[in-house]
């Protein structure tokens, strides 16, 4: 997979990472001098510190880890979703943070191929923390040339969030397990003026949910290749398309889903809105407690002569994991202390415990507090597995993606016009 960071010539593979003319500025961002030389200063970028999930609790981890490091130094730099852009633009510069928190998707797919991080199987085993990470979060973060690219921290499960009491109120007696009872459980929920399926049609939840039922279909190794190439004409894929646009004209999904995001889906549904969301486990986590208490999670509802026996719901490790950046090799004995720290059980209970994640780690812990997320975990048999795309599209193609994606959820788009802005988002790539 070439990168869409060397065909823009901002990074370079072989010699490292040259400057570009065509680095963009970006207004307000300290990047370029955010890297301190000092080397007793350890320097993290991270996505955590605002309002993600997590972050409380991984500021204060910050807090014990520099009471227990007195001698130590740490910068902590915080960026949303320009993370990825921040990032290159103070590597270019060779003012990189040591460590980076992020996650396995878009630009970062391609940092390890460009130098922009490294390699991190040698000291996940020097270190001994082998054994504290899932092996499927292993091989999710290992790439086809056999290098680890990050630690891996947090996962998450993707299930179907369904609010019983607006279902019965509707007079559905049971979770939709088949798109047929879907797409009758919607038309009874519209005719109480309830909103069926809420979705964010213009963006990355979006997105997921459209990958998700077009896998209907599709076995692991065919949604594989069809995630990676761009080929959606196989008979699968092209089913999957049919069986996503015939819920899509039945009612099935909130009226204008596709000029909806993550946030006014999550508002719809955690204000009662609307009856059912595809949410990750970190969403979950953030549902009231009034709407917890009478939610239920399942799986996607599957078609006949589907690819899936049961409803299917999304499982990934790639959630965030620990980079390594080329200046952090100059400084590893600082980032061992830190990683170390971070893996600890106790660290890593924490996290489950007070912010109800997910993690890539080995763990003992139960999300009692989270009561919805544990009842994801617990799914197991009862749902099928499919692929998160994430970590096989091309970086070029992910945001032409979400333009495809609305066009998808837009009422009376063809499959066949799916299907051509499907496969168009990698051609522009």
């Amino acid at each position: 997979m070439r990168s869409s960071l060397t065909r823009r010539g901002l990074l370079a593979a072989g010699s490292g990472l040259v400057a570009a003319a065509a680095v963009p500025a970006l207004s307000g961002c300290s990047s370029l001098a955010a890297a301190d030389s000092d080397p007793e200063t350890l320097v993290i970028h991270t996505q955590l510190g605002t309002t993600a999930p997590g972050s409380p609790t991984y500021l204060a981890a910050l807090d014990r880890f520099r009471e227990e490091n007195p001698g130590l130094g740490v910068k902590n730099l915080i960026n949303g979703d320009d993370l990825g852009q921040v990032y290159e633009t103070s590597r270019l510069a060779r003012k990189e943070a040591d460590v980076v928190m992020v996650n396995l998707y878009d630009k970062t797919l391609a940092w390890t191929d460009v130098d922009a991080t490294v390699d991190v199987r040698g000291y996940l085993d020097d270190w001994g923390l082998r054994e504290r990470v899932l092996p499927a979060a292993l091989s999710a973060w290992t790439d086809d040339r056999d290098r680890l690219r990050a630690f891996p921290y947090f996962a998450t499960n993707w299930p179907v969030a369904y609010n019983r009491t607006l279902l019965d109120r509707a007079g559905v007696d049971a979770i939709p397990t088949t798109g047929d009872e879907l797409i009758a459980a919607a038309r009874k929920l519209r005719a109480k003026g309830i909103a069926p399926v809420t979705v964010g049609g213009n963006d990355w939840t979006g997105q997921k949910l459209l990958a998700q039922i077009i896998q209907t279909f599709l076995t692991q190794e065919e949604a594989r290749h069809a995630y990676t190439t761009g080929d959606f004409g196989s008979r699968g894929a092209r089913a999957g398309i049919e069986y996503f646009t015939t819920l899509r004209d039945a009612g099935v999904f909130a009226d204008k889903a596709q000029g909806l995001t993550s946030d006014s889906m999550t508002t719809q549904f955690n204000t009662q809105a609307a009856a059912v969301q595809s949410a990750m486990s970190s969403a979950l986590a953030k549902i009231p407690a009034d709407v917890v208490r009478h939610t239920e999670v399942g799986g996607w509802p599957v078609a006949e002569g589907a690819a899936h026996s049961r409803p299917t719901v999304i499982r990934a490790f790639t959630l965030i994991g620990f980079w390594i950046s080329p200046n952090g090799v100059r400084k590893i004995e600082h980032v061992e202390k830190f990683l170390r720290f971070m893996y600890r059980p106790d660290t890593v209970a924490r996290f489950v415990t007070e912010a109800g994640r997910d993690m890539a780690l080995r763990t003992d812990t139960v999300s009692t507090g989270f009561p919805l997320v544990a009842a994801a975990q617990r799914l197991g048999s009862d749902v099928s597995q499919v692929l998160l795309p994430d970590v096989y599209v091309p970086p070029s193609a992910t945001q032409p993606l979400i333009t495809a994606t609305s066009t998808s959820f837009t009422r009376g788009t063809s499959p066949a016009r799916v299907r051509a802005a499907l496969e168009s988002a990698y051609r522009s790539a």
